[in-house]
């Protein structure tokens, strides 16, 4: 498993192949395709997030794409689309958004091939 800790500040495209905890802030995409992604209550994240199962305990601003589970919990704040087969939305939680759970494939396949662009410059 792998941490940004609170003191750590990103900018720019985050991947990992392990499971992902963030406790600081990243401004770009996080792209970790079938773990677990979790931010807690000190995390920021300002870009799409990408994962096999993503916990929300902070903030968040992009979409959250994920081929399981998005578990948004009490004191998080999402903005932006949840794209899921399965969503927990607990009491005192804050989505401002659209959530779609049909459309994992198809956003994913956008996701990737922005990554080919970006790769590409």
């Amino acid at each position: 498993m792998s941490v940004i800790g609170k003191s750590i500040h990103i900018t720019g495209e985050v991947r990992a192949t392990a499971d992902l905890t963030i406790e600081g802030e990243v401004t770009g995409p996080v792209i970790c395709e079938g773990v677990s992604i979790t931010l807690t209550a000190t995390a920021t994240v300002t870009g799409d997030v990408i994962g096999g199962e993503i916990t929300v305990f902070g903030r968040s601003s992009g979409q959250l794409i994920a081929t399981g589970v998005v578990d948004v919990r009490a004191g998080a704040i999402v903005d932006g689309a949840i794209i899921a087969p399965r969503l927990i939305l607990h009491d005192g939680a804050r989505v401002n958004g659209r959530v779609d759970p049909k459309r994992v494939d198809a956003a994913l396949s956008v996701m990737k091939f922005q990554q080919k662009q970006r790769d590409a410059s």
